[in-house]
């Protein structure tokens, strides 16, 4: 290999996203490394991987029509860099911290290098505390621990994003500027950032949340590595501002997609269902970093589609053994109108035990759970027969489970604008006494379409403004 003048190196090919660059040994760049073109300083690429001595694969950010065989290449000598600090509140940025909002160009004092260390096992919080966000059946069936991790899953057009920022807006509401928010747009559109920007605006959340994208648009490289820019600006809130972290993934599963995306452009050979060897150790490297210390908590909610809604599918199995909690939204129960569109049964929490949630609590999951499944044999026997048929302990059975599900639809406030219904909060406390409500059949004498999108039973629902 011809001996090249340090620090350049120069470019051996070009393949989609992915170059080929050939170095001298004695001033190799190190994995991660930021190389730029010496004639023009803003394309930019990282060092990920060498395969052969001297030779070292990088990933272009941006458009690579500039890039051509043979041209010199310098070393920066560090890592992709993204601003923190609190000038990040109410912002919306790229992976490189490039205001996406028509704002000014961020002022922070201080840029960290997106990849960052685990926290050690002593520095981790190991405290398990419900945080309550007001939506019943997320509440009741699946509650979220603080500085735990729950994902929301759902195919196409379920509803998980709506979800996601109710939830977000709910919690930092209740907790009026006690925790502060980070939302990482992974591989969605675009005009779903620009409406979360609205609403948040309009409701006056803005103050509390940082925004970073990497939208569908862009090319595999800055989807992939959006989310560590995220994680980088959560653990500056929770080290330095000393602040709770909510942290939402929209979508994790497009994480996955970029990261297919690239391993394919390298021609590595894949794994399982067709996706990249190096998937268990990516998800890792992402959720790891998803941690409590011993003073600030880093919650986290991740929206995950599910392709062709098969659960089974290998991108969709890399997340389930970080989470704590896991939603799963059925299309079944979205073409029933009804909101959230939660598949109850197979929804859940490692929070649901007594010594966390209550025994009151713990002892009225299991009483639904054990009503929804009866209801869901009778359900085949009325398929068939019809409900008159049922005996008249099956007939009461079944009405309940009925006004159990109608009961745990809710209207949303960042639906607002397309519903027309004013959104309501409702307490865990009121959720679980309107339960053991239903179940003992206090409520028998009504019709299941009295439940719909009702707030609550027992008393009115207390309102987020």
């Amino acid at each position: 290999m011809e001996q090249l003048t340090p620090p350049l190196g120069k470019i051996l090919a070009v393949q989609g996203q992915v170059v080929q660059v050939a170095w001298n040994n004695e001033v190799a760049p190190s994995i991660h490394d930021v190389l730029v073109l010496q004639n023009d300083k803003t394309i930019q690429m990282e060092v990920i991987m060498s395969k052969n001595k001297g030779i070292f694969t990088c990933i272009v950010f941006g458009a690579t029509n500039k890039i051509a065989r043979g041209a010199p290449v310098v070393n920066t000598g560090k890592s992709i860099h993204i601003p923190v600090g609190s000038s990040l509140l109410g912002r919306v940025v790229d992976v490189f911290g490039n205001p996406q909002d028509n704002g000014p160009r961020l002022k922070a004092k201080e840029t960290r290098s997106i990849y960052a260390p685990t926290l050690s096992y002593t520095e981790v919080s190991t405290k398990q505390e419900i945080v309550e966000t007001g939506i019943k059946v997320i509440d009741f069936f699946c509650p979220i621990l603080r500085g735990g991790k729950m994902g929301v899953f759902g195919g196409a057009g379920v509803g998980k994003t709506l979800l996601l920022t109710e939830i977000m807006h709910n919690i930092l509401v209740k907790e009026q500027g006690k925790s502060l928010s980070l939302f990482a747009g992974i591989g969605e559109r675009s005009r779903e950032g620009q409406e979360l920007f609205e609403n948040l605006r309009d409701a006056n959340m803005l103050p509390f949340v940082s925004m970073i994208f990497g939208p569908m648009g862009e090319n595999p490289a800055i989807r992939f590595l959006s989310v560590f820019s995220a994680l980088t600006v959560a653990e500056y809130f929770r080290d330095v501002l000393e602040k709770d972290v909510l942290f939402f993934i929209d979508n994790a599963f497009r994480f996955v997609q970029a990261g297919n995306e690239l391993s394919l452009l390298m021609e590595t050979i894949p794994s399982e269902d067709g996706y990249q060897a190096t998937l268990s150790s990516e998800m890792a490297s992402l959720q790891e970093r998803l941690v409590s210390n011993q003073k600030q908590a880093i919650s986290a909610v991740e929206a995950i589609y599910v392709p062709n809604d098969d659960m089974l599918d290998q991108g969709v199995q890399a997340v389930l053994p970080y989470l704590d909690s896991v939603a799963v939204l059925s299309r079944f129960v979205y073409q029933e109108g009804r909101l959230p569109a939660m598949d109850m049964l197979a929804s859940t929490s490692s929070a649901l035990n007594p010594t966390i949630v209550g025994s009151v609590h713990a002892a009225a999951v299991l009483q639904a759970q054990s009503l929804l499944k009866k209801s869901i044999q009778l359900e085949r026997l009325v398929n068939l027969v019809g409900e008159s048929e049922l005996s008249n302990e099956d007939k009461i059975i079944y009405a309940r489970a009925k006004k159990l599900k109608n009961y745990m639809t809710q209207n949303f406030f960042m639906a607002e604008s397309q519903t027309g219904k004013k959104g309501v909060y409702v307490p865990i406390s009121q959720t679980i006494a309107d339960v053991q409500a239903i179940i003992s059949g206090a409520y028998d004498n009504l019709s299941e379409d009295k439940f719909l999108f009702v707030a609550s039973l027992t008393k009115p629902g207390v309102e987020v403004a």
